[in-house]
């Protein structure tokens, strides 16, 4: 394709969109406003996502140990449990730390306890954390059938619900975020194709003075691209600026949220937004030509 016949395509580009300046407003604003409602979902379903993962990852699974194991026999225990497939930490807490822990768990009322310091009711344990979370239950399996271990404690019912929970914010999510996509695209395009309408007489000439399809299809695709690229740019400001003044305000107010790094996932967001705007941009306007030139 010559220079001159791009360098028409452009001119005819600026051209319509000075020409059909309110309905490219009116395009403009949609894709930015779509899009800036998609980046803030997808923007809350990463973050809900990383929480749950982070959520699994804390399941931990207490290997409480029999009393008369120690020295030896405990060192070869605790080489066992490590040893396990699926195990990806395993920590042991001596009876007296966890009595410890139990004393700053009751904080001000610690005196409660000091019936108990003398003679110590609590066991030896092994904290034990899995690889992944669908290992928790082959490794409580494997931890049973250790000698020397007397009980196995995962707080299934817990985890369970958890496990629940993650899977279905999840399934929603994305169910969501596929509903969003395609009701972007619906949206544009049939705003795009309000754009093609008004200019229907104008391509019917073009067609019966024998221009080609692909003559009359270019100038209104590049239309739709510049459309959906100056979109996505105000949505992108916004999100972008939203999501870095929540952050800051969440690692200041709540530091114990798991919230994702700005950074990255800003960059990608951005780049997803922009190339989402590109497509749909270009593919309404493909969708929309197309019912206009059968002539």
């Amino acid at each position: 394709m010559r220079f001159s016949t791009w360098e028409f395509y452009l001119r005819e580009t600026g051209r319509s969109l000075v020409r059909n300046r309110l309905m490219s407003l009116a395009s403009i604003s949609t894709v930015a406003l779509s899009l800036l409602i998609l980046g803030v979902f997808l923007l809350g379903v990463a973050n809900l996502n990383h929480i749950a993962g982070t959520l699994e990852n804390q399941v931990e699974v207490t290997a409480y140990l029999d009393d008369k194991v120690s020295g030896a026999a405990q060192v070869e225990l605790i080489d066992q449990v490590k040893g396990l497939p699926g195990v990806r930490e395993a920590r042991f807490v001596s009876k007296e730390e966890a009595l410890q822990r139990l004393k700053e768990q009751f904080g001000e009322r610690r005196d409660l306890l000091a019936a108990v310091e003398k003679n110590n009711p609590l066991r030896n344990a092994v904290e034990v954390r899995t690889l992944t979370p669908g290992d928790v239950k082959p490794v409580v399996e494997e931890l049973k059938k250790l000698p020397g271990v007397a009980k196995v404690s995962f707080k299934e019912e817990i985890i369970e619900r958890l496990f629940a929970l993650t899977r279905a914010i999840r399934y929603a999510g994305l169910g969501i975020v596929l509903l969003l996509v395609a009701g972007t695209v619906f949206l544009i395009s049939n705003t795009i194709r309000l754009t093609v309408f008004a200019r229907r007489r104008e391509i019917s000439i073009m067609k019966l003075v024998g221009a080609t399809d692909w003559f009359i299809r270019w100038p209104f695709l590049l239309e739709g691209l510049c459309l959906g690229f100056i979109g996505s740019l105000p949505a992108v400001l916004l999100v972008v600026r939203f999501y870095a003044w929540l952050a800051a305000n969440v690692y200041t107010t709540l530091p114990f949220v798991p919230l994702l790094a700005p950074g990255d996932l800003l960059g990608r967001l951005s780049l997803l937004l922009v190339g989402l705007g590109l497509l749909v941009g270009g593919l309404g306007s493909a969708i929309s030509v197309r019912r206009f030139l059968r002539v």
